[in-house]
């Protein structure tokens, strides 16, 4: 008999459809909502953008109608530790990352998949668009994209391990989201047509430099606006309000249109440059994890994104360190932003991702 598997059921569709496909596949489910946070946590008058509780009771209903037990758990600490704190201290280093990726590796399949075997699950599974296959020569689990590129979340999901990656289930990873919410529907879900979520679930209004203030508690000091050869420019209103490419909310009169170059925070100064300047072909980047190998013995060609919902480009990666690694595109890319995710594809196969530091001409 194979073991329990917990489903992380968010309140939404696509976990709740999650659990009932794998109902309908005989496997014995647990369903497990993590509580990140509460609307009380969040900044005056953002309460009423979170619905964690509503969350918690819409999986519930799921649950109960699936017949399988539901479990609220209280990761609140994890997630301040592993996942808010390091954002807070990216920011404040000039860079823009991607909590989303530090979550899954850290509390979904890190801290909930542990208190998932603690309830008898050695499986976890979710309603990432994702695919997950055993490769039959290395016997490693390879991550590979959603059939549906439109929905494809792989993106987020670059970082897990093998440990990882071995406990896992993506069910959703060969339907369409059409097709998901026809299935709820049919169910009778409560919240099959229920929208998704595009925000940092704790920054429900998207003002990453007002949740910093008030997280720490204290206001980040105006500064220069430089251009590329150090002249003055203007003043800042901190560096924590700025982000690589940013042209919107600068303040700064000028022939030319402006956008941010560079954040550099030992200085406390936002170097600006007109859109051509924003252009480089290379990228340093570190935390390397690649999936279908432990390493790279040699540069590859393959295809890279260095966001979320841009297109995979050609280019040629290079390992030039245990974590580290040399990127360089056939075609300049715009605005490489450390702190950000750079993952690399080859075909539908996640090869692996890494981490930006920067981006350089060569």
């Amino acid at each position: 008999m194979r073991d329990s598997i917990a489903v992380a059921m968010s309140g939404g569709v696509d976990s709740s459809v999650a659990a009932w496909l794998l109902q309908q596949q005989g496997e014995q489910t647990v369903g497990v909502t993590m509580r990140l946070f509460t609307p009380e946590e969040l900044a005056p008058g953002q309460g009423e953008r979170c619905h964690i509780l509503e969350d918690i009771q819409d999986a519930r209903a799921v649950a109960a109608q699936l017949g399988i037990p539901h479990h609220a758990l209280d990761l609140s600490g994890p997630f301040r530790e592993r996942v808010m704190e390091p954002f807070v201290r990216a920011y404040e280093q000039g860079r823009t990352p991607n909590p989303c990726v530090t979550c899954n590796r850290t509390i979904k399949f890190g801290a909930l998949l542990e208190a998932a075997g603690q309830l008898g699950c050695g499986r976890l599974a979710t309603g990432h668009y994702a695919r997950t296959e055993r490769d039959a020569g290395s016997g490693r689990v390879l991550l590979k994209r959603a059939v549906h590129p439109e929905k494809d979340q792989s993106y987020v999901l670059w970082s897990l391990s093998q440990a990882q990656l071995e406990r896992v289930c993506f069910p959703l990873g060969g339907l369409s989201k059409e097709e998901i919410r026809a299935i709820a529907a049919r169910q009778g879900f409560g919240n099959a047509e229920k929208k998704e979520s595009q925000d940092i679930c704790f920054i429900p209004d998207g003002d990453y430099a007002a949740f910093l203030r008030r997280y720490m508690g204290r206001e980040y000091p105006p500064g220069p606006f430089l251009d590329q050869n150090g002249r003055r420019l203007g003043t800042h209103e901190g560096i924590v309000s700025y982000t690589v490419g940013q042209r919107r909310g600068l303040g700064i009169s000028s022939e030319g249109r402006l956008y941010v170059k560079e954040l550099r925070p030992e200085d406390n100064a936002v170097v600006l440059s007109d859109n051509a300047a924003l252009f480089t072909r290379v990228l340093t980047a570190d935390r390397l994890n690649l999936i279908p190998t432990d390493s790279l013995s040699a540069p590859i060609r393959a295809k890279a994104r260095i966001r979320y919902r841009q297109q995979e480009q050609p280019c040629t990666i290079e390992q030039t360190g245990p974590d580290t690694v040399r990127v360089e595109f056939d075609q300049p890319q715009r605005a490489v932003t450390p702190g950000q995710a750079v993952v690399f594809y080859d075909g539908d196969l996640v090869i692996g991702g890494a981490t930006i530091q920067k981006g350089r001409e060569s």
